[in-house]
């Protein structure tokens, strides 16, 4: 009988019913347990680097990047991996997460704002790691992939093309196409969310109108895609369709709650966004009045007064 492709390292095939407490276990995946440690440390590092010189660094970046780091490791770095290998419901809350939620919390970190601040000039004519990120943040390259032409089809292909295809169940047959997808998931997320969130410098820089009609247009997918899988009669994928027997779940029960968990998500990512924007758009007019006040303290509000010597001078002319 077809396993799936779960039986290749046995793994799957004795795992006991699942249970959060089960799901939470640490274990997991080493190469995200390292990208998680180093992430935190980069960081950390960094922020360190700018208190030391005097320069301040919001600390609700610091909460943002961290939670956002700890988002990618509970789903990553637990029991949930091995737990996602053979049940769509809890692989389709990994990729919920680590497509939608945690890419919005890393962002709202400005890692790349950090970087550019922490990291030291290379020094005329050379070359260094800072000199570098700036190159790519300039690129074409850059340009294409932080574009909406190209993001949003992307996001919307990471869903009905992988799964609706025979490439998710190649990529499941093995550990490491699953780690590869995961990644995926990850970097997709990130570059459909930068140019929204727009808080690390970046080639596409839209206004918020703009960035909100991004959201929102793909968003409705994810909706789609919850909606197709929670109404299916049979399985869609065979990568679960015979989920081992030590789990006691049925597969299509399964797959419609793997539908339900990807349609609510879809609602999550749009309010966390769309209240971040709308902060951000608040503070923007904030500071432009307070600029329009400086500059009216420092002319002494010249403008005004010219204004009035204007009215004077038509009143003037019109005895």
């Amino acid at each position: 009988m077809d396993h799936g492709g779960h039986g290749m390292d046995g793994m799957n095939m004795d795992l006991p019913p699942f249970t959060l407490g089960r799901g939470l276990e640490f274990g997991g995946d080493p190469v995200f347990l390292v990208g998680c440690l180093l992430g935190l440390g980069l960081y950390a590092w960094a922020v360190v680097r700018l208190r030391r010189r005097g320069d301040a660094w919001p600390v609700g970046r610091v909460v943002a990047w961290a939670l956002g780091v700890v988002t990618v490791a509970l789903v990553m770095c637990t029991r949930l991996n091995d737990y996602g290998m053979a049940m769509f419901s809890v692989h389709m809350v990994q990729h919920m997460v680590i497509s939608m939620l945690s890419p919005i919390l890393l962002l709202l970190g400005a890692p790349v704002t950090l970087a550019l601040r922490a990291l030291p000039a290379a020094g005329r004519g050379r070359k260094g790691p800072r000199e570098l990120l700036v190159a790519l943040l300039h690129s074409r390259y850059m340009r294409i992939i932080t574009h909406p032409a190209f993001t949003i089809p992307l996001f919307i292909a990471s869903l009905y093309a992988l799964y609706f295809s025979p490439l998710f169940d190649f990529l499941m047959e093995s550990r490491a196409g699953h780690i590869g997808m995961m990644v995926h998931f990850l970097a997709v997320g990130l570059v459909f969310f930068w140019p929204i969130m727009g808080v690390d410098p970046g080639p596409h820089r839209p206004g918020y109108v703009m960035r909100m009609l991004e959201l929102f247009a793909g968003m409705p997918f994810h909706a789609f895609f919850g909606i197709a899988l929670m109404m299916a009669t049979e399985p869609m994928v065979n990568t679960f369709v015979h989920p081992p027997a030590s789990l006691r779940i049925e597969a299509l029960a399964d797959q419609q709650a793997a539908g339900g968990i990807a349609w609510a998500f879809s609602e999550i990512p749009s309010v966390v966004v769309l209240i971040a924007l709308v902060y951000q758009w608040y503070k923007s007019e904030a500071r432009q009045s307070q600029r329009a006040d400086r500059a009216a303290d420092r002319n002494g509000d010249k403008d005004l007064a010219d204004y009035n010597a204007y009215l004077a001078s038509l009143n003037a002319r019109g005895q």
